[in-house]
């Protein structure tokens, strides 16, 4: 074998072995990204998952805001790529406990009654304004001392929750807004920040405050966090006292 033979040889040899490892480091990295992400839904491959849906505000049981339905969406996205079954309920017929499966509850107290049954027992810190009277106090987030108000088309919050009740159990994730446009901008920031949040919560359970700006003019697309309240979101108000 002659110097220039040799050296094509061990060129090609050079190119495999370069974009082999090449491939196992993309695949390593991937697989390893999929399982945090599951770890952080708590949908491991195959598993099931609960979708609570709401009704529309001012609506029949049997009516759900276009909103929420993009909400919907937006986390079936997130349930496919887990590689996750993902089974719908309406707020009114969803009769289990929490821990065995993942679930996803979207909308306030005033339209999901399970969104009011893990307010009481897991977030007893938080108290949702539910009158139907008008008033500036209509539709606010009370917790920590503070309350959020909403107003219509510019200002709107929600409540984005990911709640467990012991280390390792499947989490429910609670997505309580003002509005069915506030509910949709959560299910978009989760899917967007689902990393970071992962990272800096480690499976533990959090509770955030986020700020829709301008509804009217952006609609759930632009969205911040306010703020972390989930200490005071757990604590009874009256031993917070």
């Amino acid at each position: 074998m002659n110097d220039d033979l040799r050296n094509i040889v061990l060129g090609v040899i050079a190119t495999a072995v370069s974009g082999g490892f090449g491939w196992f480091t993309r695949t390593y990295q991937w697989r390893r990204a999929l399982r945090r992400k599951q770890a952080f839904f708590g949908l491991p491959t195959g598993s099931d998952c609960l979708f609570v849906v709401n009704r529309q505000m001012g609506g029949t049981d049997a009516s759900l805001h276009r909103n929420d339905a993009f909400a919907l969406l937006e986390i079936s996205a997130l349930i496919k790529d887990c590689g996750a079954n993902l089974q719908i309920v309406t707020h009114d017929t969803a009769r289990q406990g929490f821990g065995e499966r993942a679930e996803f509850c979207v909308g306030g107290p005033v339209s999901n009654a399970r969104t009011t049954a893990h307010l009481t027992s897991m977030l007893p810190g938080v108290h949702v304004d539910v009158s139907t009277e008008p008033g500036p106090d209509r539709g606010s987030i009370r917790v920590g001392g503070e309350t959020y108000r909403w107003q219509r088309g510019l200002v709107e919050y929600v409540l984005l929750a990911r709640l467990t009740t012991e280390r390792g159990s499947r989490p429910v994730f609670l997505l309580s807004g003002q509005t069915a446009n506030s509910n949709q901008a959560a299910a978009r920031y989760l899917a967007r920040h689902h990393h970071k949040l992962a990272r800096k919560y480690d499976g533990n359970s959090f509770c955030l405050v986020l700020k829709v700006v301008n509804s009217d003019a952006y609609g759930p697309d632009v969205s911040e966090l306010v703020a972390d309240v989930t200490s005071a979101a757990r604590t009874p108000v009256a031993a917070a006292v």
